[in-house]
């Protein structure tokens, strides 16, 4: 079969998010660690890739048996939904996720937000000297919902339902894990609203669709 599958929904940031952008030409006194902005509207986004690696990368852990040195080794229900470049065994990815825009803008600034990320001074201590590494880090406040969209390519119908099984335990996993850096010092909580899924190329039976709906509002 050949079918296409949008899942679409939201991902509200809970705690100050950091995914870092660049800052090889940052002016003196600028922030030490910006985050990734879009260059059109020079908002904060979240690539497509730190949302796809770090779901697959927590489902590697509930997946797999011991210890996956690649992810090419990952378990067959990963490499399936996420691909593997495995010499002799080929996938491509099941799951082609687009980067993720900020979409309630116009809601935080009617909250009296005048910007949509915060500076955060944090400082490293020297064990042996007690020296202060003072440091600012750039963070996505809390509130901030950016809009998800993924795309799941059906081949086979009697795989679709476990594939989204699968994909939801990852978008649960990450719930109670973070996104972006620092997760330990509390950033980076994130959770998801809104998760539905639709066809939008081909045809899947209408249960089937319905089965994956629900395993997506079990998130």
């Amino acid at each position: 079969m050949y079918a296409k599958i949008e899942i679409t929904g939201k991902l509200e940031v809970v705690t100050g998010l950091h995914i870092g952008g660049s800052s090889a030409f940052a002016a003196i006194g600028a922030v030490d660690s910006p985050v990734i902005l879009d260059v059109r509207t020079n908002l904060p986004m979240i690539p497509g890739s730190s949302l796809k690696g770090k779901v697959r990368a927590l489902l590697a852990k509930a997946y797999n048996e011991g210890l996956a040195g690649k992810p090419d080794d990952d378990d067959e229900c990963l490499t399936r939904l996420f691909g593997s470049a495995k010499k002799g065994a080929v996938k491509t990815s099941r799951i082609l996720v687009s980067d993720m825009m900020l979409c309630n803008e116009k809601e935080l600034r009617a909250q009296g937000l005048q910007g949509m990320t915060e500076i955060k001074f944090e400082n490293s201590i020297d064990r042996i000297t007690a020296v202060a590494n003072p440091r600012q880090i750039e963070r996505v406040v809390r509130g901030t919902q950016f809009g998800l969209n993924m795309i799941y390519e059906a081949e086979k119908e009697e795989e679709i339902a476990e594939d989204f099984e699968v994909l939801a335990r990852g978008f649960e996993l990450l719930q109670y894990d973070y996104l972006g850096g620092n997760g330990s010092r509390g950033y980076g909580k994130v959770k998801f609203h809104d998760l539905a899924a639709e066809t939008v190329i081909g045809e899947v039976p209408e249960e089937i669709l319905e089965a994956c709906n629900q395993k997506l509002k079990d998130v």
